[in-house]
């Protein structure tokens, strides 16, 4: 068999930016993928004559091209922005608890204070200086941890070093006093598997930074239209792709990377590894016991997995509006305890009291499913654990018991919503570990507390020589956190190749 001077495991956003970065520099690499399509989370599926998008609910990061972020820049760097066709969204998020409020925030700054200071008059002044140390927050942290300032000190940067080992819960309670506005700026605790008392507020901050300034988007065809693009331009810049093929070995010898065995028994030459897999899946199944580094197995035992998810993908015989849509986003809550009880309703099967989020895609993209049709999403988290208990027999009972459940209280938000369905998918955190191949079908890698936040996290490196990793268990969770993994992965196989 050949050699290559790098194998990237799995064709998830970490695998795909990574592989195709290598190969534009000239590299010699090879992609491995279980699955018969790239894309990992980044995926769609047909049903009837609906092609249901996986995952993707708000791409972060990407601005416009008068103001572009981050991440429009890395795939420009790849060669795939001219490739896609971005829809910008106009709405951050509507958050409703039936009966109680119904607040809608646009991605505009001063319409995101017009509405929350409408809705809580008695919280105005708490609310302005609430998003200006958000901004200035966030400008610090950017400063601090992505420029990496190396003058940073408290002096410099006061709010950064104030809160941002901080709970959100905590901020939230310095700020404000109405639990119900509390919990409208909470919601997006749903993106990250923690709520607010165990999350760090930095991560709050950011996303709220994030989607205001460079806006939420969506991608003509879904994610699966940016994975195509990934390996188009991976395939044209010389790399080669094996579709139904998985990693069985990476063969290391004195702690260096020598090659990775296939499932078909083919050994590949390689000084670099790129895992796109959870380093669990990497360290226990992948590498023999005595080459596997004692620390790192040992700091392992110390996280935490992250939630799965509960999907229902709902194809509708009817245009948004008629069941209610007018925004892409929606957080649908029950209660407004941002504590324990939300942390402990992810280790339940599913009552529909949970949040539950609701994306409907032809809000911002008409074009998204047939015309005179729309797709929507209803998504809540689950710890796989409780799903594993689960009895095969009793499997599809219970999962439609609780697709049911979330159903019923969806409608109390959209009445008129189960008539119109045409389609349905259910997936279950099973679901997502048949797919992802992730321990427990986690979605986000381990739990990211405060301890294990982005301050604190080891980034994609390992002891043992050439192997790298890129995916949301070595960093960040979400596309565009996984999607910039990739880069820093391919650019420290360059530094190591080069060495």
């Amino acid at each position: 068999m050949d050699a290559y001077d790098a194998v990237v495991i799995g064709a998830g956003n970490g695998g795909l930016t990574a592989s195709t970065a290598l190969a534009r520099k000239g590299l010699k690499v090879l992609l491995l993928e279980r699955h018969n399509i790239p894309g990992g989370c980044a995926t769609s599926f047909c049903r009837g004559r609906f092609e249901f998008e996986v995952a993707l609910h708000q791409l972060s990061g990407l601005g416009t091209e008068a103001k572009p972020g981050p991440l429009r820049g890395l795939l420009s760097n790849l060669g795939v922005v001219g490739d896609l066709e971005f829809v910008e969204m106009s709405d951050l998020y509507r958050a409703v608890l039936p009966g109680v409020f119904d607040v809608r925030l646009k991605a505009d700054r001063p319409k995101v204070l017009d509405e929350l200071q409408s809705q809580f008059p008695g919280e105005k002044e708490a609310i302005a200086r609430f998003f200006e140390m958000i901004y200035q927050f966030s400008s610090q942290m950017l400063n601090v941890v992505y420029f990496k300032d190396p003058e940073a000190s408290r002096e410099k940067y006061p709010l950064f070093f104030r809160y941002a080992l901080r709970s959100s819960k905590e901020v939230l309670d310095e700020f404000f006093t109405d639990p119900l506005l509390k919990a409208v700026l909470s919601v997006y605790w749903g993106y990250l598997g923690l709520p607010p008392n165990r999350m760090a507020f930095a991560y709050l901050a950011i996303l709220f930074f994030t989607y205001i300034e460079f806006k939420p988007f969506h991608i003509k065809g879904g994610s699966q239209a940016l994975s195509n693009a990934l390996v188009a331009r991976f395939l044209e810049s010389g790399g080669k792709v094996r579709f139904n093929c998985a990693a069985r070995q990476i063969v290391v010898e004195r702690g260096e990377i020598r090659a990775v065995v296939t499932e078909h028994g083919e050994r590949i030459p390689t000084r670099a590894v790129v895992s796109n897999l959870s380093p669990v899946v990497t360290y226990l199944d992948l590498i023999e016991p005595a080459e596997a580094p004692p620390q790192t197995l040992t700091e392992m035992r110390g996280r935490s997995l992250s939630p799965s998810a509960f999907v229902l993908f709902m194809g509708l015989d009817c245009e948004p509006a008629e069941v209610g849509f007018t925004e892409s986003t929606t957080f649908i809550l029950s209660h407004t305890d941002i504590t324990e009880l939300p942390y402990n309703q992810l280790r339940e099967l599913g009552s529909g009291s949970e949040i539950l989020v609701m994306s409907c895609f032809n809000v911002a993209d008409p074009d998204f499913s047939p015309k005179g049709t729309c797709q929507a999403s209803l998504v809540t988290l689950k710890f796989g654990e409780s799903w594993l208990r689960v009895p095969p027999a009793e499997y599809y009972k219970t999962k439609y018991r609780c697709a049911d459940a979330m159903l019923r209280t969806a409608e109390k938000v959209y009445p008129r919503l189960r008539q119109h369905i045409e389609e349905v998918e259910v997936a279950t955190p099973l679901t997502h570990m048949r797919y992802l191949g992730h321990p427990s079908g986690s979605v986000y890698g381990f739990e990211q507390h405060t301890k294990d936040s982005l301050f604190f996290q080891p980034g994609g490196g390992s002891p043992i020589r050439g192997l790298h990793f890129a995916s949301a268990w070595t960093g960040d969770c979400g596309f565009q956190p996984t999607l910039e993994a990739g880069g820093a992965a391919a650019r420290a196989v360059l530094r190591q190749l080069s060495a």
